[in-house]
């Protein structure tokens, strides 16, 4: 119990230490906005400008400029609808309805993103009921959108969060879960234990929103290169991740495949035999020699001669139909490993041991 509590802490400081810095980046830009709006445009109460810095800016994972339009946009056309519809039918429950429902219809039928929506009805809704009867126009409103918009993105370049370290951690995590399910995988095969190699994968069936985080965090990462003058020096040292992203997803999908034969071999009257569970876990380890090197900021030259080590392994003989499977998608998985450190996919398949006759099991 007190261990799992140290790791939850540990956990949430980790987690804390990456969002930090748009946490401030929202704080300081909601102020900067509000001041902007008020000392420089002249509104009175600019509250658009301060919200839109924190939809911008936000303190999760996505693309901010792609954030910024749909907000500005959004906000505007549910201005404009709001503006439109009060000063004509005045104001009252079924007039704010008939407000929000044409201001996200109008929406929906322009770009179905979320945001955009929401921020369509979110203003005709304020518009509606918190401002009718104030003097102030829906171009007033649409310039503090734009406003905290643009302090947002300021706030990203100016004080941005390490790109380098989100991509890191996010990547980590699906280093982690590659090479633990290899591993459970290879224990299950020694011990020819069922029950572990369908923990195995169950596991190895979560692993994809490991890698779905991992994509919305380079993209993150790659924005944040690209607004800010203080990271541009950091995008050589992204594009080794960009490299593995692609190759490391098709490896946990052949891992899944894996896994289940494994499961399936252990009641074969032939199962797997050790040394190809000894080769799982060489790929295992090579799995973790990535993590390391990448986050290092170096070539992954060790993961890469550890993996083609395992590729110019000999096949053992005398196998069962699912253990050749198991070979099959344990060559897959080598593939998509060195491709992840940077080789191409033709060097990386000619670097396997020929098969003679075995049929293909790659996606």
């Amino acid at each position: 119990m007190r261990t799992r509590l140290s790791d939850l802490v540990k956990e949430r400081l980790g987690t804390f230490g990456l969002t930090a810095p748009s946490i401030a980046q929202c704080a300081v830009g909601s102020a900067l906005a509000w001041v902007i709006a008020i000392e420089l445009l002249g509104h009175p109460r600019p509250f658009f400008a301060p919200i839109s810095v924190l939809i911008c800016v936000g303190v999760g994972l996505g693309q901010r400029l792609r954030r910024l339009v749909e907000l500005v946009v959004g906000v505007s056309l549910g201005v404009g609808v709001g503006d439109l519809l009060v000063s004509w039918i005045g104001s009252g429950a079924w007039q704010l309805a008939l407000v929000v429902a044409l201001a996200m219809t109008v929406a929906v039928l322009l770009n179905s993103g979320a945001l955009f929506v929401a921020q369509a009805g979110s203003s005709a809704v304020l518009v509606a009921t918190l401002v009718p009867g104030e003097d102030v126009g829906g171009l007033d409103r649409m310039a503090d959108a734009l406003t905290g918009g643009i302090v947002g993105i300021v706030a990203v370049a100016l004080l941005p969060a390490s790109p380098f370290s989100i991509a890191a951690k996010h990547l980590s995590g699906v280093l982690d879960a590659l090479s633990t399910v290899m591993e459970r995988a290879a224990e299950a095969i020694e011990k020819r234990d069922v029950e572990l190699a369908a923990e195995a994968l169950e596991e190895a069936r979560e692993t994809q929103a490991a890698v779905e985080e991992f994509g919305a965090a380079l993209e993150t990462s790659k924005e944040i290169t690209m607004i800010s003058p203080l990271h541009w020096h950091r995008r050589a040292r992204l594009a080794r991740y960009e490299t593995a992203a692609v190759p490391v997803d098709l490896a946990l999908r052949n891992v899944r495949v894996l896994v289940r034969r494994t499961l399936a071999s252990l009641g074969e009257a032939s199962p797997p035999p050790a040394a190809l569970a000894e080769a799982m876990r060489e790929v295992s380890e090579a799995a973790l020699l990535l993590q390391l090197e990448l986050g290092a900021g170096r070539d992954p030259t060790l993961a890469r001669q550890a993996l083609l080590a395992v590729a110019a392994r000999e096949r053992p003989r005398g196998l069962g139909f699912s253990a050749h499977v198991i070979i099959a998608q344990l060559r897959s998985v080598v593939v998509d490993l060195l491709q992840a450190t940077g080789m191409e996919h033709e060097e990386a398949t000619a670097a396997l041991t020929p098969l003679d006759g075995e049929p293909s099991h790659r996606r």
